[in-house]
């Protein structure tokens, strides 16, 4: 009978998994206020229930360039972070050497949090915010081919 590969996750890698898993939760929840944020600076309202509240001259506004920059980060970590939230504990079964899972955990939370700060709070340009998503995609995605491979029949 095997065993299953529940038994042989590592204590320290599933701990800095949550962890940095939690501070991206975290990340991702401060981007809704931060778009508010934006809107309110903005006057660049979306709906018209929320221009009536201010005025009822203003009329909602869909195109203001900060507010949607905001929204395009916010999109784009929904797009990145939660395949992370799954091949990250799915990497975990593949009882990687806890130094490397630790260390690719902290490499891809650092970058989305690197990637939001230079897209969407002080915007540097190119290619501050290509470096900042190649660097948690590509742990992301050599955790995804070492689980593929571990648990390729």
């Amino acid at each position: 009978m095997t065993s299953s590969p529940f038994a042989t996750i590592n204590d320290v890698a599933l701990r800095s998994y949550i962890f940095w898993s939690s501070v991206l939760v975290m990340k991702m929840l401060f981007m809704s206020p931060l778009t508010s944020l934006n809107r309110i600076r903005k006057m660049a309202f979306a709906s018209p229930e929320d221009t009536r509240v201010i005025s009822k001259k203003l009329v909602p506004k869909y195109d203001d360039p900060d507010v949607e920059r905001v929204r395009r980060a916010h999109q784009n970590d929904l797009e990145n972070i939660l395949p992370f939230f799954v091949i990250g504990f799915l990497y975990l079964l593949t009882n990687p050497a806890p130094w490397l899972a630790i260390n690719l955990y902290r490499l891809v939370a650092a970058s989305r949090i690197l990637h939001t700060i230079v897209y969407a709070v002080v915007v540097i340009p190119q290619p501050a915010r290509f470096l900042a998503f190649v660097g948690a995609m590509m742990p992301t995605a050599y955790m995804t081919l070492q689980t593929i491979l571990y648990f390729m029949l």
